[in-house]
């Protein structure tokens, strides 16, 4: 068993486990079912913003502690300061320190959309993510079939939220369907751990024409994201190379001032 099937087989006894303690009915009296989301899709194509999807991540199962001292407030409202065009939100707890409270916090203190990054294996945790104020859902084309993607991307939109699908390889171009608002390519190969941008770019060409991409994981450059934007990437998954500074929304802003000054000087040849 790798990682991710060890990551999966546990949610799926969390999600049983939260069913029983929170029932369905008790999610949706929340105060967010009746809050329309912000679109993720919109800002990221958003030509006034960095394009830049800064994430809180505390750890993860191959790098181990990242940050412990995490402030989500200060770091998430630095971030949407900072200029990012939305936010990602690590929510599990086992493998990444995360929480649902951590995301609460995050829509408490930002009006921007804010992406629940989590492994989605079951209808609930849509119901779930929407409780606690997301505006999008990530799934794994990794742990879902086709049609699971469909069905539960359908269900995503039916509360309106965006769904991010994100995929490692060729072969699971097949997941792509109509109800996907964004691809993220993630750059990381979940059974080796390597991490290289050209698979985003390998990939790009050949990802379906009018969806909207993003690249994830092993950015560490504001010439990482020129060069993926020749390839027609809009959105980049940002989280360790911000999370690994003691003040990681300071990270941010000197990536996003750094960035800005290239795409200047590159218009300013053109």
């Amino acid at each position: 068993m790798n990682i991710l099937e060890e990551i999966v087989e546990h949610k799926r006894i969390e999600v049983q486990r939260k069913r029983e303690l929170f029932p369905v009915k008790l999610l949706e009296q929340s105060l967010f079912f009746n809050t329309q989301p912000v679109s993720l899709k919109k800002y990221v194509l958003r030509e006034d913003k960095s394009g830049v999807i800064a994430e809180i991540k505390r750890r993860s199962p191959s790098k181990g502690v990242i940050n412990p001292e995490v402030s989500v407030e200060r770091i998430s409202i630095g971030y949407m300061q900072a200029g990012a065009s939305a936010l990602s939100v690590l929510t599990d707890t086992n493998y990444f320190g995360g929480k649902n409270e951590d995301l609460l916090v995050a829509r408490k203190f930002n009006f921007c959309p804010i992406l629940r990054k989590d492994f989605t294996v079951d209808e609930y945790q849509i119901i779930e993510a929407k409780s606690i104020g997301a505006d999008a859902i990530l799934l794994i084309a990794a742990v879902l079939t086709p049609q699971e993607v469909l069905q539960m991307a359908k269900f995503a939109h039916s509360l309106e939220l965006e769904v991010l699908l994100e995929i490692h390889n060729e072969d699971e171009l097949g997941h792509i369907n109509d109800h996907i608002d964004l691809v993220g390519v993630n750059n990381r190969d979940l059974t080796t751990f390597d991490v290289n941008i050209n698979t985003s770019i390998k990939l790009s060409g050949i990802i379906p024409s009018g969806v909207v991409k993003v690249s994830e994981s092993g950015i560490h450059s504001p010439e990482d994201v020129i060069e993926l934007k020749k390839h027609g990437f809009n959105g980049f998954l940002i989280g360790e190379r911000f999370m690994r500074n003691s003040r990681p929304e300071k990270s941010c802003a000197r990536f996003i001032e750094q960035l800005s000054e290239i795409e200047k000087v590159n218009y300013a040849k053109a």
